[in-house]
């Protein structure tokens, strides 16, 4: 199974990428800072200068239906941004 599971593509890391040249990624919770850097060097073609990651605990969410209060929590995953060397971009449009 493959370390990076979705890139994230929001509006405020598109503007990231396109001011910081940095990128983020869903990635799986056991990887560490070099696997990441090897997986995207490897997918993307491109040379990483530098790693962060970041777990993001499951959010607790409530609601009131007919059946009562219903209550449960979203999953917890781990997020890596990735900074690219100056002249490197990914562009992840291209493949659509």
């Amino acid at each position: 199974m493959s370390i990076i599971i979705k890139p994230i593509i929001t509006e405020k890391m598109t503007a990231m990428g396109e001011k910081l040249n940095r990128y983020g990624f869903i990635v799986q919770r056991n990887a560490n800072k070099l696997q990441i850097k090897k997986a995207i060097e490897d997918l993307y073609g491109v040379q990483i200068r530098g790693v962060n990651t970041l777990v993001i605990p499951g959010k607790t969410k409530s609601r009131y239906t007919k059946r009562g209060y219903m209550s449960g929590q979203t999953s917890a995953y781990k997020k890596a941004i990735v900074t690219l060397k100056e002249g490197e971009t990914i562009d992840f449009y291209s493949n659509i």
